[in-house]
């Protein structure tokens, strides 16, 4: 039995008929019969789980860009991130200058009388050399505030075992011990690491004045070491006002701003000028423009539609993105109260809108409004109603979790979890059709095969009888 245009086929055999053997092809016709009703139903969960997976693929395009965009803006949302600042020096060559936020613009004369040194100790000459025997004890070195205790034996207590064991001591501050050999033998060399006045080396000994005693230093007690460099303070004023510093960068003299003292001045000192940071302000209002140049192409893609191709964007018509791109255009349009009539819209200082929904920016423009009124820029972005403000709000809310974005995610997440439950009920129920199938047809063919053997049986029987029986009868 057969059927064109997809239906149902029934293969059987005449030989294994004859035979007694299967008459149907049950395997073949169970799945012929599973597959055409399977396949319509597979088809319909197929496509539509199809559009689903390409709607959430979309929907995770549309959030990440939106994310993306969103940090860009934090470089300009606040009014503390247009408190940029920076320091210079008229004379680098006498000290560099950096600032903070915090820092206050303005032009201050500086001038330096004495940089902050460490001090540096050279003992008496030991003629044996680096290896000469100094002797054995414990050595109580101390920097400024901290000591620490050096017990030398007899395999250090040569000049040079005694550098290695001061450098490796434990709790050692900051010296350094170095050997240094001249004409007139080795010198055990003392350098601290820290500058400043209090920040002295001082040497004793606790073996009761014997061989280590030529290595001790202190008030009163100098006859052992020629101090090659001063522990001093650095010495300046700004603006006329003195100030001492133990290091050489001072941070705690001007609000905001470090100093990074290298030489002495001369005369009239060098100029230290504290102003905005127009530069890297305008750079972070370059890199807003760029990261919603990115963002509009991804939004622009998504809702996209190729007449020539007929093809379409996965979010074409879709109402969450047409509403964003409005609430975007309306944000970018907007006029903020800056406290200035001449600079209160994205297009006074050169963000100006293209065709394509992009938008572009007149660097010489926005210099111009920074250099004549930064103030009411960093309104514009970032004071109340500001555009970055405004648009970092609306962006929390649409991507807040339980947001206009998360709820349309796990509506899909939804549907695509529906979808799969229907493709697993789908394979039970088909392979419970197939067990049925499987011995309805078995239980067939076996029955036919009994009829098949049973009707060649009585062909062969009728065929023996002889041919004349019914006349003479």
């Amino acid at each position: 039995m057969s059927s064109s245009g997809g239906a149902v086929s029934i293969a059987s055999s005449s030989s294994a008929a004859s035979a007694g053997g299967s008459v149907l092809d049950v395997g073949s016709l169970v799945s012929q019969l599973v597959s055409a009703a399977q396949s319509p139903q597979a088809a319909v969960i197929t496509s539509q789980t199809k559009v689903v997976t390409t709607k959430i693929s979309a929907l995770g395009s549309f959030k990440g860009a939106l994310s993306t965009f969103q940090s860009a803006l934090t470089a300009i949302d606040t009014p503390r991130s247009f408190a940029v600042q920076t320091a210079s020096s008229s004379n680098e060559a006498v000290f560099t200058a950096s600032a903070s936020s915090s820092a206050v613009a303005g032009t201050y004369n500086v001038t330096v009388s004495q940089l902050a040194q460490s001090q540096q100790l050279v003992s008496k000459p030991f003629v044996g050399g680096s290896s000469a025997t100094v002797g054995t004890g414990t050595l109580s070195v101390s920097l400024g505030g901290s000591s620490f205790n050096v017990t030398i034996d007899s395999t250090d207590n040569t000049v040079a075992g005694i550098a290695v064991a001061i450098n490796s001591a434990t709790g050692n501050p900051g010296v350094t011990a170095t050997v240094v050999t001249g004409t007139d033998g080795a010198h055990l060399v003392l350098s601290s690491s820290l500058t400043g006045a209090t920040n002295t080396i001082q040497v004793s000994e606790t073996d009761a004045g014997m061989s280590l005693s030529a290595l001790t230093y202190a008030t009163g007690n100098t006859a052992n070491y020629t101090q090659n460099a001063a522990a001093q303070d650095a010495k300046f004023s700004i603006a006329g006002v003195a100030y001492s510093n133990s290091s050489n960068t001072v941070s705690n003299a001007v609000d905001g701003v470090t100093l990074n003292l290298l030489a002495t001045t001369s005369g009239s000192g060098a100029t230290l000028t504290v102003a905005s940071d127009t530069t890297t302000i305008s750079d972070n209002i370059a890199s807003f423009v760029s990261a919603y140049n990115t963002m509009q192409a991804t939004l622009v893609s998504l809702g996209s539609y190729d007449a020539a191709s007929g093809s379409a964007g996965p979010m074409l018509g879709d109402p969450l993105l047409q509403g964003m791109q409005n609430q975007l255009r309306q944000t970018l349009n907007s006029v903020v109260n800056s406290g200035s009539a001449a600079y209160n819209t994205l297009t006074s200082i050169g963000i100006t809108s293209k065709s394509d929904g992009t938008l572009s920016l007149d660097s010489t423009k926005l210099a111009n409004a920074l250099a004549t009124n930064s103030g009411a820029v960093t309104q514009l972005f970032a004071g109340k109603g500001g555009v970055a403000a405004t648009l970092n709000s609306q962006l929390t809310t649409e991507l807040a979790s339980n947001g206009v974005v998360d709820s349309r995610s796990q509506s899909l997440v939804k549907q695509e979890n529906t979808l799969t439950q229907q493709q697993t009920d789908l394979t039970t129920r088909m392979a419970a059709l197939r067990v049925s199938l499987t011995t309805q047809f078995t239980a067939l063919d076996t029955l036919l095969s009994k009829l098949q053997t049973t009707s060649a049986y009585l062909t062969q029987a009728f065929a023996s009888l002889p041919s004349n029986q019914g006349k003479n009868g």
